[in-house]
């Protein structure tokens, strides 16, 4: 009995779990994304005005790159599941982030500033 039941538990996990091929691959993208954001600060050839939407552009792709190979989030029926959730919380943790923003500048906006006496001059 605990064998079948084993042998149940594990028919449908395999699909779950990636290869050692894409492990390697995703670690060497991700070593080629830390690398090129880090050239892109060091190098100096990238202009200043450039290099935070370089390095915020490598981070997105690094983010992705680590979701769909090293936490196997996908678009595949097995996968919809932890797709959808964690879409749903980086939906939450949006609205909370720029609700706070909102509130904070609101506050800033209508709070009313000290002034400072003038001190008279001689």
């Amino acid at each position: 009995m605990a064998a079948s039941s084993h042998i149940s538990h594990g028919q449908g996990h395999d699909d779950a779990h990636g290869s050692l091929k894409s492990y390697v691959v995703g670690f060497g993208l991700s070593i080629l994304l830390t690398l090129a954001s880090f050239g892109t600060v060091m190098s100096g050839v990238v202009p200043h005005h450039l290099m935070m939407p370089g390095i915020v552009l490598f981070a997105v792709a690094q983010l992705l790159v680590q979701l769909v190979f090293f936490l196997h989030m996908g678009t595949s029926p097995g996968k919809r599941g932890n797709l959808t959730i964690m879409l749903f919380t980086m939906l939450i943790l949006a609205i909370v982030v720029v609700g706070s923003l909102w509130v904070l500048h609101n506050m800033n906006a209508n709070m009313m500033h000290p002034s400072f006496p003038q001190v008279p001059t001689e």
